[in-house]
């Protein structure tokens, strides 16, 4: 038989509490189990005692093969009775695909907007030289003619 140290969800709708179990991996969430070990109330502050935990029992049930869900062994971490491995997902903060594309396209108007003011301004600096050209070709003309 595979058990499982797993939460088992009690409480009223949007008033979360939850039961942490050890119960065979067949049996539903809710339902039958074998023992009660602990407690966790999510609706209590974090710096109050939100986790109860019966140490003994616990170590008791890993020590007949109960494997403890994620959650549940955080919470044993935390206590100092089992050690969770620290996982890395990089990507994990990553925007997704869409928003991804969303920056780019962002970006790309930006820079076009940049590419098109700098076009514009070198447009009007070639004007402005030729304007002082031509005012200066007419000076030239008459001194050369007089």
């Amino acid at each position: 038989m595979s058990l499982k140290i797993r939460l088992a969800r009690a409480g009223s709708k949007k008033r979360p509490y939850y039961h942490i179990v050890i119960a065979d991996v067949r049996a539903p969430r809710d339902g039958r189990f074998i023992e009660t070990v602990g407690a966790w109330n999510p609706m209590l502050p974090k710096d109050g005692d939100r986790v109860k935990l019966d140490a003994d029992r616990i170590q008791h049930w890993i020590g007949h093969g109960a494997q403890p869900t994620d959650r549940v062994l955080r919470f044993l971490d935390q206590a100092g009775i089992a050690k969770r491995d620290t996982r890395s997902n990089p990507e994990k903060g990553l925007p997704g695909k869409k928003a991804q594309e969303r920056v780019a396209m962002a970006k790309q108007a930006e820079e076009d907007a940049k590419a098109k003011i700098a076009a514009e301004a070198e447009a009007a600096k070639a004007a402005e030289e030729a304007a002082k050209a031509a005012a200066e070709a007419p000076a030239e003309e008459a001194a050369a003619s007089e």
